[in-house]
């Protein structure tokens, strides 16, 4: 894991327990916006990782030569 893919992943749950406190003391209108800012860095870091690992895929599979 790239150390993006750790800051994104630790900022998403750090906005998961600040969007827990601000719902248990203002309630979940107040912090709606914060959860739904923490499930797009998890989409965001999900599509890095998939994309990383497609390319190494790719990379790693030997060229098939046809025949003519």
């Amino acid at each position: 894991m790239k150390l993006g893919d750790v800051l994104i992943l630790s900022l998403s749950l750090a906005l998961i327990i600040i969007g827990i406190h601000q719902t248990m003391t203002v309630g979940i209108g107040f912090s709606y916006a914060i959860f739904m800012f923490a499930v797009a860095l998890l989409f965001w870091f999900q599509y890095r990782r998939t994309k990383r690992e497609e390319a190494e895929k790719n990379n790693s599979k030997p060229e098939k030569k046809r025949k003519r």
